[in-house]
């Protein structure tokens, strides 16, 4: 026979300790076994040493470089109001007015424009400043050759330009240009492209060549001659001088390297004296001109009597392939060699002969005549 006998109810602290035993299981369980992060959230920080902050690289956007660029160099930029005396048809004078830009080269005063901007024949001269000051300028050097100018004012607080290397720059790199055009309404536009082509000769009249020049796609207006080709890093790489009106993006610049020994000669003594060596050439961009073959070198196609070079035995039909142990193959690479020595410096010439032979001369530069 079986018997029933009845549950004994649990107690109360029964049910507290069971409560309290599965308590401290479940918590062992889910700090040893549960997500990182279940803890971690709700973790205070640690002040004693702090969470390492993390690194940022800046990356530069091809308008953020253009941006800056641009920025950097607009305060430089200055407008040139010019008044010139021209014969008119029947031969009478009368006064033009003319507009173009300039770049302030350095706290002095000293400003690069166009020669066909401010040439020394220039009855007046205004400069239009950023800051909306406009002055008294005189231009105290040209060379219609480089169409290149200096133009001096009497100012403080000027912002002067940051020079590059002109012959570092590569085909494809990035130009702006920025200049004032179709007059002073437009100021300091900013335009952008890229560096065309290097050592471009053109023809502007029969017989006359701007040589060596930079090209560019970035718009160059009327008004823009005078002003600053700059790279990205802010730095002018030349002065822009002329556009092929006949084609769309097609703008040359003058290479800034030219006109630095220009400058520092001025700063240094008031005035720059253009150095010669008595010779008339041309290199294989210009003797393309002519169906003439020009390999490398300076060709000589005149001497000039009694001067430098007659003196030291070049002769026409010679080539100059060197100066002071430099490759000389453009006609702004052989004038920035002159320049570089000014009048009474020497210098030492590498001359491949019209028979093919080499010799090598001392020339003492003289003044231009």
């Amino acid at each position: 026979m079986d018997y029933y006998q009845p549950r004994r109810k649990p107690s109360f602290w029964g049910y507290f300790l069971s409560a309290l035993l599965g308590a401290v299981v479940g918590g062992f369980l889910l700090l040893t076994f549960g997500p990182a992060r279940l803890f971690t959230k709700f973790q205070p920080q640690q002040t004693q040493q702090p969470a390492q902050q993390p690194q940022i690289t800046e990356v530069k956007t091809e308008m953020g470089s253009v941006s800056l660029a641009a920025n950097k160099v607009i305060p430089s930029i200055v407008g040139i109001t010019t008044t010139k005396v021209q014969k008119s048809y029947f031969y009478q004078n009368k006064l033009v007015q003319g507009v173009g830009s300039g770049v302030i080269a350095d706290a002095d005063g000293y400003i690069i424009t166009n020669n066909h901007v401010a040439d020394m024949n220039s009855r007046s001269i205004k400069v239009s400043l950023y800051d909306g000051r406009e002055v008294e300028g005189r231009t105290v050097w040209a060379d219609p050759s480089l169409d290149l100018a200096i133009v001096k004012i009497d100012a403080d607080n000027l912002s002067a330009a940051q020079f590059g290397d002109s012959k570092s720059i590569r085909i494809g790199e990035q130009a702006v240009a920025i200049g004032n055009p179709l007059g002073l309404k437009f100021q300091r536009t900013v335009t952008a492209g890229i560096i065309s082509a290097l050592n471009r000769t053109i023809e502007m009249s029969e017989g006359n060549f701007m040589e060596d020049l930079i090209q560019t796609d970035a718009s160059i207006n009327p008004g823009n001659s005078g002003g600053a080709l700059i790279n990205t890093k802010g730095e002018v790489i030349g002065i822009n001088t002329v556009k092929v009106t006949s084609a769309e993006g097609i703008g040359f610049a003058v290479p800034i390297n030219i006109i630095k020994p220009v400058l520092k000669s001025m700063k240094d003594t008031g005035k720059f004296v253009t150095p010669v060596i008595g010779i008339k050439g041309f290199d294989k961009e210009i003797a393309g001109y002519y169906d003439f073959k020009v390999e490398s070198g300076i060709y000589i196609y005149d001497v000039v009597a009694n001067s430098p070079a007659s003196k030291a035995g070049l002769r026409e039909g010679d080539y100059i392939v060197a100066i002071d142990d430099k490759p000389i193959n453009t006609m702004i690479d052989f004038k920035d060699a002159l320049y570089s020595k000014g009048v009474g410096g020497k210098v030492k010439l590498k001359i491949k002969t019209q028979l093919g032979g080499e010799k090598e001369v001392e020339a003492e530069l003289a003044e231009a005549y």
